[in-house]
């Protein structure tokens, strides 16, 4: 949730890589910003409330450094405010920290240290953490490495830290169920909460492990593990380039996602659907296969916009399986004592790959047996390194908050999951498959199409947008886009909207239908088409406005709806793949008439790694 950038190297320049490290990093979502670094051998601090821009205004005058820390915070313990920004400098000035997670037993240790003299200056848990460990090196007499080490054994929760002192030696890194990554640059060290502030400056980059501890001097990487043995490292490529942080001429990161989703859904089907006969090629869930097909019952577990690809998953998977599917919020799987056995599949749905509720779940059900797959869309991320086996989605950075092509990637991999599943099963034979694999190899293309009218898209919003209350209705594999739709529009420009399978609307939303409540209704010609008719007149009939997501021309459907969007045909199965399109512009141009921020909606995180 909250971004973390640091820099140690030859070049004094520090303060300048975290400021550019912490823009780059506004899309995770964030209420203040800070910054610390070293002079005259001690700590300085710099921080503002809000913008980043702000403490880059507050930092304009320092001078150059060749190390420095900087954070964004979202806030969880404490109100959003400079006090409560981080970096934290400890009661007696030995260090300063930032910090993503939450520490849970924070007040045990606060109270510990104020027994021991301790003021603090701030609600959080982090200045906590900060003065821990500054207890733990000034009673025990050690090192700042050994001092991280020996007080995170008795810290719980979660963490990503990197701490620094006024010698201005290193930093140092530690990290569990938090994301944390050391960027390899020729002269420097460029520390991040994700790879995004380390592109253009590092070519190499390694994803710490839980538990794990780096130090990072100007000349060195060395990383240690929980019992502080020296553990070696294996530098990846970091793959990413500027121009996926960068709008390339659009309005705004999330028009550019929207518009990418041609392309990157390719991504995703590439050489999947390539394979010789009739086979879909999934490398990555061959080696579990026999499980998968023996499988008693299926559960996934997701948080967001990725629960909504997964119930598109249940739908798909027991129609084509019938293989019974689960689909569990996230944060509910583990409270909820689930029945777990060595016969069941779990499926983790996460943009990230760091969502703590699904990474927490995911632990758990494979410490009961179950075979774990992870959708991820980030490489090496942690749910990726804890599944048996898995899909890798292939849609790039996503930097708005609001997810669109990592939707739609996480719904084009499920979906050939479900089609390889039924056909070794021997539930759709090689016919079948043929023509659904003919179906998804268009589907890009289909996508363009309506990117290619979505003037048309914003001009039915644009006749919507000061309205303040929507109703979204869908049926079978269509609900789950209805609640899409409805989430994009209340995620980015604030307006109350709700989402319903079509049928139950009578059963209790219709009575919030008048003139001043539109439905937009997700209605391809499908075997429940005739049923969502009758549905929409039954809005009619009470003077509710109705907008219609369909793929074919109906003369009684334009007479009865006030507009009417035409997505190209295919196959039923895959329509959420083009009845989602139209949603996310339709909810952008309300947003942006609206004059809000699409890419940074309030309250929001783009990666939540904390419970």
């Amino acid at each position: 949730m909250c971004g973390i950038v640091g820099y140690i190297g030859r070049e004094k320049k520090a303060e300048k890589v975290v400021i550019e490290g912490l823009y780059r990093l506004e899309y995770r979502g964030y209420d203040s910003a800070g910054l610390a670094y070293v002079e005259d051998n001690k700590i300085k601090v710099v921080r503002a409330k809000g913008a980043v821009s702000g403490l880059d205004k507050k930092s304009s005058n320092i001078q150059p450094q060749d190390l420095a820390i900087g954070h964004t915070r979202w806030a969880t313990h404490g109100k959003p405010s400079e006090e409560n920004a981080h970096p934290h400098e400890s009661f007696k000035g030995e260090l300063a920290i930032v910090h993503n997670g939450i520490i849970e037993n924070y007040k045990h240790l606060k109270e510990l240290l104020m027994d021991e003299g301790y003021i603090f200056n701030s609600e959080t848990d982090t200045e906590v953490l900060a003065n821990w460990i500054e207890h733990t090196k000034l009673k025990r007499d050690l090192n700042l490495v050994d001092a991280v080490h020996e007080a995170l054994k008795f810290v719980h929760g979660a963490y990503a830290i990197c701490v620094v002192e006024p010698s201005a030696e290193m930093i140092v890194c530690a990290k569990k169920s938090s994301p944390l990554a050391v960027g390899i640059g020729d002269d420097s060290f460029i520390i991040g909460s994700d790879a995004t502030p380390i592109i253009g400056r590092a070519k190499e980059v390694i994803y710490l492990e839980d538990n794990q501890i780096a130090i990072v001097t100007r000349d060195k990487l060395q990383v240690k593990d929980i019992d502080n043995r020296d553990t070696g490292f294996f530098p990846e490529k970091l793959l990413l380039d500027l121009q996926a942080v960068e709008k390339k001429g659009f309005e705004s990161f999330m028009m550019k996602e929207i518009h990418e989703q041609p392309e990157t859904i390719a991504d995703c089907l590439r050489g999947r659907l390539a394979a010789a006969g009739p086979e879909i090629a999934l490398g990555g869930i061959e080696d579990v296969m026999p499980r998968l097909l023996r499988a008693k019952k299926i559960t996934i577990v997701s948080c967001g916009t990725s629960w909504h690809s997964a119930l598109i998953g249940k739908y798909l998977i027991e129609s084509l399986t019938r293989i019974p599917v689960e689909v569990d919020y996230a944060s509910e799987y583990r409270y909820r004592k689930p029945i777990i056995s060595n016969d069941d599949v779990v499926v983790g749905i996460t943009q990230s790959g760091e969502t703590a509720d699904t990474k927490a779940a995911l632990e758990m059900a494979k410490g009961k047996g179950a075979l774990i797959l992870g959708v991820v869309n980030v490489v090496g991320s942690s749910i990726a390194r804890l599944s048996n086996a898995g899909i890798y989605t292939h849609s790039g950075t996503e930097i708005g908050v609001a997810s669109t092509k990592a939707f739609t990637g996480q719904v084009a991999a499920i979906t050939m999951l479900a089609i390889k599943l039924s056909h070794r099963l021997g539930h759709i034979d090689d016919e079948k498959l043929m023509d659904l694999k003919d179906a998804l190899a268009i589907i890009p293309d289909q996508v363009q199409e309506i990117l290619d009218d979505s003037a048309a898209i914003e001009s039915v919003a644009s006749i919507y947008a000061n309205y303040d209350d929507f109703l979204y209705l869908g049926r079978g594999i269509n609900f789950p886009v209805a609640l899409e739709g409805a989430l994009k529009l209340k995620e980015i420009s604030y307006i109350h909207a709700e989402g319903y399978p079509a049928g139950e609307m009578k059963h209790g939303p219709i009575a919030l239908i008048d003139e001043s409540c539109p439905s937009v209704f997700v209605m391809p010609h499908d075997d429940s088409y005739e049923k969502t008719v009758s549905n929409l007149q039954e809005i009619r009939a009470r003077s509710g406005k109705v907008i219609a997501v369909t793929d074919k021309e109906d003369k009684n459907l334009t007479e009865a709806a006030d507009a009417v969007i035409i997505i190209p045909k295919t196959e039923p199965e895959l329509t959420p793949l083009l009845t989602t399109i139209p949603l996310q512009i339709f909810s952008h141009k309300i947003a942006r008439i609206r004059n809000k921020d699409v890419d940074k909606p309030r309250n929001l995180a783009k990666s939540v790694t904390v419970e």
